[in-house]
């Protein structure tokens, strides 16, 4: 049995469904405080199972007859809570004789423990003492959120894309790329004890703009921070800290990461609006 915890959210739920197209699914479960929320997955022979961060029992029950568990981070922001919720985990999955649990860990969890990745980075030295077999995906900043409708909204209708970026690369990675990765993880042998720093193909805001129709880029000042990415992640790409490039993403998914076409022409087809 795998069990995958958040799954609810948007991650967890790509998971569920890659982890159905590659096995039965009577292997599956998912362990969410709402499990109503997951009523179409269990009509498709998923066992949801009710499990809340914050009550290590349900944790325990959720985890009964696992052989494998996901955990996905919680969304708290406080690094302390954060990691208060990851430690009811791992405590819970020793409890439970889970074989292996599976990490959504930050990429630089490893080597940074403050800012974006402290709490990222207590997870991983938890999992290390913990005695459990562990494996741990690295996950880069999602493609989703920088290529946002908002921003092709107000591209397409002044024809140029303004961004603060400096032309510096971005190595993030779709979603649904992450939950494939994280997928073959749990059901393939082999990743126990393994860490995986994760990046997608590296593209640009000038090479986006190429890939909107009548849209051209221009180099906006930091001041003006153009709508639709948050500040902070303009400043990060401005600095070139998301340059970094690993071949793992596509060495788990046994081909390339998804192109920044791909996921172009995938929202050009839906409605753009709010």
């Amino acid at each position: 049995m795998i069990v995958v915890t958040g799954a609810s959210g948007a991650l967890g739920r790509l998971v569920l469904d890659r982890l159905l197209a590659l096995g039965p699914p009577g292997r599956v479960a998912a362990a969410v405080r709402r499990p109503a929320a997951l009523d179409a997955h269990a009509a498709r022979g998923v066992a949801v199972r009710r499990a809340d961060y914050d009550e290590p029992a349900s944790l325990r029950a959720a985890f009964a007859g696992a052989e494998r568990v996901l955990l996905v981070s919680s969304p708290e922001l406080a690094p302390e809570r954060r990691i208060q919720h990851h430690r009811a985990v791992v405590e819970a999955a020793r409890a439970a004789g889970v074989g292996r649990l599976v990490y959504t860990s930050f990429l630089g969890a490893d080597t940074a423990p403050d800012g974006l990745t402290e709490a990222h980075h207590a997870t991983e030295l938890l999992l290390i003492l913990s005695g459990l077999a562990t494996t741990v995906v690295r996950n880069p900043f999602y493609t989703e959120g920088f290529v946002t409708p908002e921003l092709l909204r107000g591209a397409l209708a002044t024809g140029v894309l303004a961004t603060t970026t400096g032309g510096r690369g971005l190595n993030t990675a779709t979603r649904a790329d992450l939950a494939e990765a994280a997928a073959r993880v749990l059901v393939e042998e082999g990743h126990d004890g393994a860490a995986y720093d994760l990046t997608g193909a590296r593209w640009t805001h000038p090479e986006l703009a190429a890939l909107l129709p009548g849209v051209t880029h221009r180099d906006a000042d930091p001041a003006e921070e153009p709508p639709g990415v948050p500040r902070f992640l303009n400043s990060l790409v401005r600095a070139g800290a998301l340059e970094r490039r690993t071949a793992d993403l596509g060495r788990l998914l046994g081909r390339p990461a998804t192109p920044l076409a791909d996921t172009v022409r995938a929202l050009l087809a839906a409605p753009l609006e709010p």
